[in-house]
């Protein structure tokens, strides 16, 4: 789950020259789905329209629940991991096709830092962390047995999936909730509304620039939770995520694990970090940034500078044996997003 970002519309800081949208009223809205709390900020002519739009935004990301949930029994994952091993392909619906094939190509242009069949890894990682105790080794080395992204073929003629070997599961939580928030800013547009931001938990999609501004300004969320953010980022048609350990961790026998896990060690990561990534799309800047973190910083820079067109990033490394302070590294285009502080 990456890190919580702070969206705020600030007309005043940034004003530009009036517009044709200069009449419409900003309507805020928050709904719990995909297990999680999604905000959407609209700008509409009236409650009516901005009632009905952001309605069937919501309905657009419950739907995409039922599709790309592991947690669900019924979805539509769950019921293609259910035939793992089995020699079966399994029919895809679009929206599972397109997010199982970005997730594939991310998988292979990472050499498996991003990894979608990882469930069974993360699985057993919910419960160490619960448990605060290590899987056992050959826990973790049976688990790991059923993980591999080559095992995942996927068809793109047919538009099916085959999971290879007995046990896989499927984890799209890097990368589905991406996908929603821009599935749903393409049904606010459908709908008559251009200026729209939706932040499902910290990934951060935003449409046209709010009336009277130049973007939305949106607060980088810090390395540690207890502080405030110190830099900002002045956004529009772009989408944002930070990706990290700040929130959700655990201490074991004195070392500090994230909830992301390296699918080359089964575990948690040990690096005290952050990723923001920014991108054209959300469902690139959820993925990448969790992808960025596994890779680390020299790898996980040179990867979006050379390989990933339209995204910048930031990383952010904790204070470390020899390193008292953090240390923090950007890719060379990120400062052109930067707002300044709010006042």
């Amino acid at each position: 789950m990456p890190l919580h970002l702070l969206p705020l519309a600030l007309a005043t800081a940034f004003a530009i020259a009036p517009d044709s949208h200069a009449d419409l009223d900003r309507f805020a809205f928050s709904e719990m789905l995909m297990g999680m709390q999604f905000r959407v900020v609209v700008y509409a002519p009236d409650e009516q329209s901005a009632n009905r739009a952001v309605s069937a935004a919501f309905r657009r990301i419950l739907q995409l629940n039922t599709v790309c949930s592991d947690y669900e029994a019924d979805s539509e994952l769950s019921r293609l991991c259910a035939t793992a091993g089995t020699g079966q392909a399994v029919a895809l619906s679009d929206d599972l096709f397109r997010v199982l094939t970005a997730s594939q190509a991310l998988a292979e242009r990472t050499d498996g830092a991003f990894d979608p069949t990882v469930g069974p890894l993360t699985r057993l990682w919910r419960r160490s962390r619960r448990s605060r105790q290590l899987p056992a080794p050959e826990v973790l080395e049976k688990a790991r047995q059923a993980v591999g992204w080559k095992h995942l073929e996927i068809d793109p003629q047919r538009k099916t999936a085959e999971l290879k070997r007995p046990g896989m599961q499927l984890d799209l939580g890097g990368i589905a909730v991406g996908f929603a928030i821009d599935e749903a800013l393409k049904v606010l547009k459908a709908e008559g509304i251009q200026s729209a931001l939706i932040d499902g938990s910290g990934d951060i999609g935003v449409s046209d620039a709010p009336p009277g501004t130049a973007g939305w300004k949106i607060g980088v969320a810090p390395l540690d939770a207890d502080k405030s953010p110190s830099r900002y980022l002045l956004l529009k048609n772009r989408a944002v995520t930070t990706s990290g350990d700040a929130f959700q961790f655990v201490e074991i026998d004195g070392v500090r694990y994230s909830h992301i896990v390296d699918p080359r060690t089964g575990l948690g990561l040990t690096t005290h970090s952050s990723v923001t990534l920014i991108a054209p799309t959300c469902i690139v800047a959820d993925s990448h940034a969790t992808a960025v973190c596994v890779l680390g910083p020299d790898r996980g820079l040179e990867f979006v500078e050379k390989q990933t067109p339209g995204a910048e990033a930031l990383f952010v490394l904790g204070a470390r044996d020899g390193h008292p302070e953090p240390s923090i590294r950007e890719t060379a285009g990120f400062s052109r997003f930067q707002a300044p502080p709010v006042p």
